[in-house]
């Protein structure tokens, strides 16, 4: 499995404008994700690059002086979801239960090589945006003959998106790689048009592995503390109730929450096909949302 590779330092402002047919967007690069915590690989945070624009942030402000991960090439895309057949079917059932399935105009931030594109079908513009130049490329070249499908490449912290642009927001597997999610919360409900809709994932710190783990005395920190947990740069775990207020005060009301990979466990995995686990989670991720017991957390959250 490839090794991290070293996070790099997005510089606060960037004064060229993007100029663009659509409300100038660019793209903030989705992560791998933090699996069951510090016990499981992750492939390397990779490439970005900072953007800015003179339409960012709550009033033109700076984003925080943050780190952006690198993935400079295409591992993510060819080695850690070749393997994942399970998550990836879990990712769908419940972007497919929280995501309004027609809309107007939608984002996703941190959308990586296009992974999850094909669920965004009923929407009339799809903006993918990611930071890494590599997984921009691919998902170019990959939906090049697709008129609906833009794909840019920036900096999730500074959107260069007008106020009020999307009907919704798509974020997976990319909160875990932010050092201030409560900016980039912000950035979401900016560019979100009154009523519009979010779904955001986040990697689970309070989840039932850790639990048992530190019940056992076998990890020194607690899943139950509400500070985020660093497994490694960059890599962080956060718990259910940092997430909701965050949300809250980016203006952000939560709906509905689904508990989601239930069943990632390398055994499991190893001995039982991924649709049949899949079919198994499906009716569950919905009633243990509030429980929250599993490594991944959806929510769905809409602007007031």
């Amino acid at each position: 499995m490839p090794t991290p590779a070293s996070p790099i330092r997005a510089s606060p402002l960037d004064p060229s404008p993007l100029a663009s047919p659509l409300p100038a967007v660019s793209l903030a690069e989705s992560a791998p994700h933090a699996e069951l915590g510090p016990a499981d690989s992750t492939p390397p945070a990779e490439s970005v690059s900072p953007v800015d624009s003179d339409q960012h942030g709550p009033a033109g402000s700076a984003p925080p002086d943050h780190e952006i991960p690198r993935y400079d090439d295409l591992r993510y895309r060819d080695v850690f979801w070749a393997e994942r057949d399970y998550e990836d079917r879990c990712d769908r059932i419940a972007i497919r239960a929280l995501l309004p399935p027609t809309g107007g105009r939608l984002i996703e931030v941190g959308a990586g090589y296009g992974r999850l594109a094909d669920e965004y079908r009923g929407y009339r513009e799809i903006v993918l945006f990611d930071s890494s130049e590599a997984h921009v490329e691919a998902a170019r070249q990959q939906f090049a003959g697709d008129p609906r499908i833009r794909v840019e490449q920036g900096d999730a912290y500074a959107l260069p998106v007008a106020d009020g642009s999307f009907d919704a927001v798509v974020c997976v597997r990319v909160v875990h790689h932010l050092e201030h999610p409560g900016a980039v919360f912000a950035e979401f409900a900016r560019v979100l048009r009154p009523g519009g809709v979010l779904v955001l994932e986040f990697a689970n710190k309070r989840n039932l592995k850790a639990i048992l783990k530190f019940a056992a005395r076998r990890q020194s920190w607690s899943p139950f503390a509400t500070d985020p947990h660093e497994y490694l740069p960059l890599h962080f775990d956060r718990h259910p109730s940092e997430v909701r207020r965050l949300l809250r005060r980016a203006g952000l009301k939560i709906e509905a929450v689904r508990a989601v990979s239930l069943f990632r466990l390398p055994m499991l995995r190893a001995r039982l096909p991924a649709g049949w686990l899949a079919a198994v989670e499906r009716p569950l991720q919905a009633p243990l949302g509030s429980i929250a017991p599993g490594p991944s957390v959806y929510l769905k959250a809409r602007r007031g």
